[in-house]
């Protein structure tokens, strides 16, 4: 079994994920080397899989501002 599976319910929910994405922006200042860059969307897929097991609309993440409507970074434009 590859390391980087997670057994079923072991998946960090979206506000921890999502502080984690925006501690990644904050040391980065706003641009991602290319290790940072596979670390951000490692995340977002992590972040994903999480907003998708959330539940309802009411639940701890939606009021704690981690739900899908509140990501904490919008993905990055390739640059020209």
């Amino acid at each position: 079994m590859s390391p980087n599976l997670r057994k079923p319910g072991s998946v960090r929910s979206a506000a921890l994920v999502n502080a984690e994405i925006r501690a990644l922006w904050d040391r980065s200042g706003g641009r991602l080397s290319a290790v940072d860059e596979a670390r951000y969307q490692g995340l977002l897929v992590e972040w994903a899989a999480a907003v998708g097991t959330a539940g309802d609309a009411g639940g701890a993440d939606e009021e704690a501002g981690a739900g899908a409507g509140a990501f904490a970074v919008p993905p990055v434009a390739e640059a020209a």
